[in-house]
């Protein structure tokens, strides 16, 4: 009795096993492969997205500190010309009354 229910066990086992999965469960798994190739080229497209979305902050912050370089630049030339033409006047004082309106 005891040979004979090991071997039905043995047999239900190996039934069951050679069976395999069924059209559903092979669906399911052909549906989870895509979706997973689906995630993953999504994820590559949202970082080529990401890359390309920082390259153009770093060159607008780039641009932005070249413009404020560009600034200070003019500024400190615009400072220098002012001075340079202060002290032509002191240096000659009949020219001041015609250029008074340039430090007003």
């Amino acid at each position: 009795m005891k040979k004979s229910l090991t071997i039905a066990a043995f047999a239900g086992m190996l039934a069951v096993v050679a069976c395999g999965p069924s059209a559903e469960e092979k669906a399911a798994i052909e549906k989870a492969k895509q979706d997973s190739i689906t995630a993953v080229e999504k994820m590559k497209a949202d970082s080529i997205a990401a890359a390309a979305t920082a390259d153009q902050e770093k060159l607008a912050a780039e641009a932005a500190e070249k413009a404020k370089q560009d600034s200070i630049a003019a500024a400190e030339a615009a400072a220098k010309e002012k001075k340079e033409l202060y002290f032509s006047f002191v240096k000659n004082p009949g020219a001041c009354r015609d250029f008074l309106f340039v430090f007003e």
